[in-house]
């Protein structure tokens, strides 16, 4: 599928979906978050995809908000304001749900609401030249799209306020190192890269796979009887699940597991 704002294809049984305004640093728009979104949504459906990697196209991953477009929001009023940042919101949720690992692959910088998506995914590749910049203070605005949240994640409340509250550009080695890169990666290799690592976890068992995602996502949060509640949940449903019976008998058999097999039934 490929339209203006969004470019698709597949290697394998990977996704790739890139966002495709390289003119503007690939600044969002409501076109893109419309067909990312499906696009999340159709790869939900469809059993032959087990991964999703998400980049921009022209070496730069995502520059924010288009400014030329916020500008104009003076005029509206708060509830229209309100549905458009629903769009961006309602794609950042996709990534949260969606039961297939979505991974960043980070070139160039991600700023504003372009942090907020590269960290709404599951698992982030970045060039090891590429920055990243909670900019929404420059322009007087304030963080949306969970960066917030993401950045809590694994910052304290003084490093969290000192970002958002300055806006300054954070090295893909110092995100690193807080936790928040996966994987660091010589410039021009992320998507590869992500890829790479999409084609690997695309062989694991798919539902599993999904369960731990929901298992992961807001465990910080969680009180530890609220996550062993979920845990045991989890297993329960996994031990009943033909992807344990296929794993657990490989693993006796000393063969390799074919998870792929069970989801072409």
């Amino acid at each position: 599928m490929t339209n203006e704002a969004l470019l698709t294809r597949r290697e394998g049984a990977v996704l790739i979906l890139v966002n495709n305004n390289p003119a503007a640093r690939n600044a969002l728009s409501a076109e893109f978050y419309t067909a990312a979104t499906q696009a999340l949504a159709d790869a939900e459906a469809d059993p032959t995809i087990g991964a999703v990697v998400l980049t921009g196209a022209g070496n730069f991953f995502c520059a924010g908000g288009n400014l030329n477009q916020l500008v104009t929001r003076r005029e509206m009023a708060p509830a229209e304001r309100r549905e458009r940042l629903e769009l961006l919101h309602g794609f950042v949720r996709r990534l949260r749900d969606s039961g297939k690992p979505v991974i960043a692959a980070v070139e160039g910088g991600a700023a504003g609401a372009g942090l907020s998506v590269a960290l709404a995914c599951d698992l982030l590749v970045s060039s090891r030249e590429a920055f990243f910049s909670a900019t929404y203070i420059k322009v007087g605005l304030t963080p949306d799209g969970g960066l917030t949240s993401f950045l809590a994640e694994f910052v304290s409340r003084q490093l969290l306020t000192e970002l958002c509250l300055t806006g300054e550009r954070v090295t893909a080695e110092r995100l690193h190192a807080l936790g928040a890169v996966n994987r660091l990666v010589d410039a021009g290799q992320a998507e590869a890269q992500a890829i790479a690592l999409g084609a690997q976890l695309a062989q694991g068992p798919a539902r599993a796979s999904a369960r731990i995602k929901a298992l992961c996502r807001g465990a910080h949060a969680r009180t530890l009887d609220e996550q062993l509640e979920r845990e045991a949940v989890s297993m329960v449903e996994s031990q009943g699940d033909d992807e344990a019976q296929e794993g657990i008998k490989a693993f006796l058999g000393k063969r390799q597991a074919d998870f792929a097999a069970l989801r072409r039934r």
